[in-house]
């Protein structure tokens, strides 16, 4: 060996031979063949892979049943092809799925009107944008009022609003603009249980939004897929659980939300309920446009004063005034006392209480409401 290198030249230039000899040395196999040029060899897929694979296609067949928009589609079908392409050892891997699955359970299409259709026929509901009025009629106005009024007594104000809202979608259809409603007032008057008499009367699924303490507005938008742990925001999130693009929306303690470093949630809620924006929302997870137009924002708040004057101008105000003692007594009468009896395991007959006691229960015990 010492002299083929000597021969070579000798130093650098005995190297540069060698080199040169050994460049002309081709390999007696193929870069993917089998030792001697066999066949390839292929490293079957582990039963991990093959379930992983599994669970890519049924969140993208999930994803077509849901018949999103055109650019949601491909931005998905994107998604879906560089999922196939991976190994589910890649970091990246976990985030996709879960980021595939995120944007098939949101309603794109689905409606109220689509849930009542299925409830009554107990058949497959067919995809369609805007599902005709007859196929699901509105609730009547007497229907509605009569609901309302069974709940709660008294709120004629807010009451007549949502007869309003009913008698023009009865005349537009389901694809009417709702209302975004402020129901104000002292606490123990009843906004929040209002806001579920509404979605019983209209017949769509209630979804609650606790923004007391919020001081996040990612909370609202949403963190970017780049973050580790990233979720969408609230509002996609209770679209989520709605499972119908029109339900209503109870966006509880609106007043009391924060602000610090991380942001200001009450500027977020803008595009949200502003009427000529919330068409095309965009959560900072999802990344596409979304149409919030077509669900009914029900707020509560205890002080107007609490609430930036541009979300305030976005949102119409129901001042709800303390009861009146009467309006207390017919409470009390109607719905606390045969909740209570019920919770204790009472017949309703088990208790009976006269004017005196009454009245000395309401001017003591509810003076805040």
């Amino acid at each position: 060996k010492e002299g083929a290198l000597t021969a070579g030249g000798g130093g650098d230039g005995g190297r540069a031979g060698v080199s040169q000899r050994l460049s002309g040395v081709k390999p007696s196999f193929k870069p993917g063949a089998g030792l001697g040029g066999g066949p390839r060899l292929r490293v079957p897929p582990s039963e991990a892979e093959e379930e992983g694979r599994e669970e890519v296609q049924a969140a993208w067949a999930k994803l077509l049943a849901a018949d999103p928009p055109a650019e949601v589609l491909a931005a998905a079908g994107k998604e879906y092809r560089r999922l196939l392409r991976s190994s589910d050892q890649s970091p990246n891997y976990g985030v996709g799925v879960t980021y595939l699955e995120t944007l098939a359970d949101i309603p794109w299409r689905r409606c109220s009107a689509d849930l009542q259709r299925k409830e009554g026929k107990n058949e497959t509901i067919p995809r369609s944008l805007d599902p005709p009025v007859s196929s699901a009629p509105f609730p009547s106005l007497a229907s509605v009022r009569a609901q309302l009024d069974a709940d709660h007594a008294g709120l004629d104000r807010v009451k007549s609003r949502i007869v309003e809202y009913v008698a023009v979608a009865t005349l537009r259809g389901w694809d009417a603009r709702a209302p975004i409603l402020c129901l104000a007032g002292p606490p123990g008057v009843g906004k929040t249980s209002l806001a579920r008499s509404v979605s019983l009367a209209l017949r769509r699924p209630l979804a609650r939004l606790a923004l007391g303490g919020v001081r996040d507005e990612a909370e609202i938008r949403g963190h970017r897929r780049t973050y580790v742990g990233a979720l969408p925001g609230r509002v996609v999130q209770s679209l989520r659980r709605a499972q119908v693009r029109d339900p209503v929306l109870l966006l509880d303690e609106v007043d009391k939300m924060g602000r610090d470093a991380r942001g200001d949630p009450a500027a977020a809620l803008l595009e949200v309920l502003d009427p000529e924006q919330n068409s095309a929302f965009v959560d900072a997870y999802v990344a596409l446009p979304l149409d919030l137009s077509r669900v009914l924002f029900v707020a509560t708040a205890n002080r107007l004063d609490d609430i930036p004057a541009p979300l305030l101008d976005r949102m119409e105000v129901v001042h709800l005034p303390g009861n009146t003692l009467a309006e207390k007594k017919v409470i009390a009468r109607r719905h606390l006392l045969p909740r209570v009896l019920r919770e204790h395991g009472l017949p309703e007959n088990a208790l009976v209480m006269d004017d005196e006691a009454l009245d000395f229960l309401v001017q003591g015990y509810t003076r805040e409401a």
